[in-house]
């Protein structure tokens, strides 16, 4: 008899994260400067962790709702009717253990088998779980030399009898590209009028570098299909307590919460009260970080341009930038052999989709000593190839 588990075919279509393989090929080697890591380097804010601690002390260690903390969930609420002049209630809100829990219950969920959803390349590797639910991606591209920008058009033409969603980031993950309103607004209103779900991952939407942020819970007509998700993880430099949250419809909302109660039954209980901490407290640390990663992204954009090879853009948001490299290339032999060569680890843009595999995802959650230091072994490595 056999010892081997016949894994579900869906689990084996699974690609393992490339991510993950340059952070393991880097942590057998010495002096490397890192440019790959997508958390913030703050330390987590003084007053929640302060937040966190008391919960403990004050003994919230039990199970809480599974929908989640009630004060947390109406402070969800309460800030994004502030930031964006909405009329959420508790109701609108499902707390889940990070933005990604809310993004694979939406996009296994809300999708349908052997139907379509759009997703705009590069995507993350959340776009691989489309493919678990039996859905088809609908790949549509965008290029460094236009800021990784989307036509808006471009989505609405692809949408066709098959279509069972249509998946956004934006921040973007691995470009920091941030959409304008005229294109959040664009896919949103063809969306609801045609009853497709917009299913939108804003985790970095309070990192924001330039101009004003467009949310699809404002750029569309109802959140009848809507479904966004976001978090504290990147805003407040929690990445590792693992909390988020999803946004939509009252009645999108139950659904997704019978889904949530077989997958975590409920959430962490301290680090929901840190969580309200962070949302109902001072918010000059947001404020301070974010000043932080524009300065960075300046620098960064500098020394892009300065590198043979690449072409750059000015990212709105986020920490990431990802410029494409001149020529055929294959972008996880360029960063596994600038990561041998030149002890700089960045991640292959392969991993997020084969049309921008001559790419390199750069993370400045760094500091400004390592950045400079990572582009003074970069530039000259790059000077000596010939892509």
């Amino acid at each position: 008899m056999s010892s081997v588990i016949d894994w579900h075919p869906s689990l084996t279509a699974l690609p393992f994260s490339p991510i993950r393989e340059m952070f393991n090929a880097a942590a057998q080697m010495d002096d490397i400067v890192h440019l790959s890591i997508g958390q913030p380097d703050f330390p987590m804010p003084a007053h929640i962790v302060e937040a966190h601690i008391q919960a403990l002390r004050d003994g919230q260690t039990r199970y809480e709702l599974d929908a989640g903390l009630p004060r947390l969930r109406q402070a969800v609420a309460n800030f994004y009717n502030r930031q964006y002049g909405l009329e959420l209630t508790d109701e609108n809100v499902l707390i889940t253990t990070g933005c990604c829990q809310a993004m694979f219950m939406a996009l296994t969920a809300a999708v349908k088998p052997d139907r379509e959803v759009i997703m705009i390349e590069p995507v993350f590797v959340l776009g691989h779980v489309v493919g678990l639910a039996g859905a088809i991606p609908r790949v549509i591209t965008t290029h460094a030399d236009n800021g990784y920008q989307v036509d808006p058009q471009e989505v609405i033409d692809a949408i066709n009898e098959k279509t069972c969603g249509i998946m956004l980031n934006s921040p973007g993950n691995p470009t920091g590209a941030v959409y304008p309103r005229e294109t959040v607004e664009a896919i949103c209103r063809e969306a609801s009028c045609r009853g497709i779900p917009v299913i939108s991952d804003e985790v970095y939407d309070r990192l924001i570098l330039d101009g004003e942020y467009a949310t699809a819970l404002t750029c569309s007509p109802s959140l009848d299909n809507v479904i966004m998700a976001s978090g504290v993880s990147k805003t407040y430099s929690m990445a590792g307590l693992r909390l988020g949250w999803a946004i939509s419809s009252k009645e999108n909302i139950v659904n997704l919460q019978r889904y949530h109660m077989y997958i975590s039954t409920t959430e962490n209980t301290p680090t929901q009260w840190a969580a309200v901490a962070a949302l109902e407290g001072d918010q000059s640390c947001v404020e301070q970080m974010v000043a932080e990663y524009r300065r960075r992204r300046d620098r960064v954009v500098e020394l892009v341009g300065q590198a043979p090879h690449l072409t750059g853009y000015a990212p709105g948001g986020a920490f990431f930038i990802m410029p494409s490299i001149a020529g055929a290339v294959n972008s996880f032999e360029v960063a596994m052999r600038m990561l041998k060569e030149a002890g700089v680890c960045t991640v292959p843009g392969g991993a997020f989709g084969e049309s921008c595999n001559n790419a390199l995802r750069i993370s400045y959650a760094t500091s400004m000593e390592q950045i400079e230091k990572a582009f003074e072994r970069m530039i000259p490595w790059l000077e000596k190839q010939s892509f």
